[in-house]
C-alpha cells in the first residue's frame, strides 16, 4: 500500500549537519501522520520526532529539540528531517514511517504501519 525509501545518511563531523528524505510511494495520502525514529547498536528504537497532517503539529524527543526540524512536502509525497549541531550520540540507524493519527492523552498519536528500510547517520567526534 505504501513504500518508504530513506536517503541522505552519512558519515559526518560533531556539529555538522544533514538532511535526511523519505520519499513515499503508493498510496501515502490514506496517512496522516509520519516520523523518524532511529536505533544504534545495543539500544532500544527511540522516537525522534513526527508530524501530523492536517495541524502542522510536531513532536520531538528532548534529546533533539533544538536541534532536529521535521517536515514535509505533500507535493512531493516526501518526509524531511533537518539534523544540526550534530553529536556522537545521533549516530544510529534512521528509519521513517507512516501511519494514522489518533487523539489521546491529550496530544495526537500516531499508530505506524509502514516502515522504511532505514539510513545509516554517523557521527565522528
Amino acid at each position: 500500500q505504501v513504500q518508504l525509501v530513506e536517503s541522505g545518511g552519512g558519515s559526518v563531523q560533531a556539529g555538522g549537519s544533514l538532511r535526511l528524505s523519505c520519499a513515499a510511494s503508493g498510496y501515502p495520502y490514506l496517512n496522516d501522520c509520519m516520523g523518524w525514529f532511529r536505533q544504534a547498536p545495543g539500544k532500544e528504537r527511540e522516537g525522534v520526532a513526527d508530524i501530523y497532517i492536517g495541524g502542522g503539529t510536531t513532536y520531538y524527543a528532548d534529546s533533539v529539540k533544538g536541534r532536529f526540524t521535521i517536515s514535509q512536502d505533500n507535493a512531493k509525497n516526501t518526509l524531511y528531517l533537518q539534523m544540526n549541531s550534530l553529536k556522537p550520540e545521533d549516530t544510529a540507524m534512521y528509519s521513517c514511517a507512516a501511519g494514522r493519527k489518533r487523539w489521546y492523552g491529550g496530544r495526537w498519536n500516531c499508530d505506524y504501519g509502514y516502515w522504511g528500510q532505514g539510513t545509516q547517520v554517523t557521527v565522528s567526534s
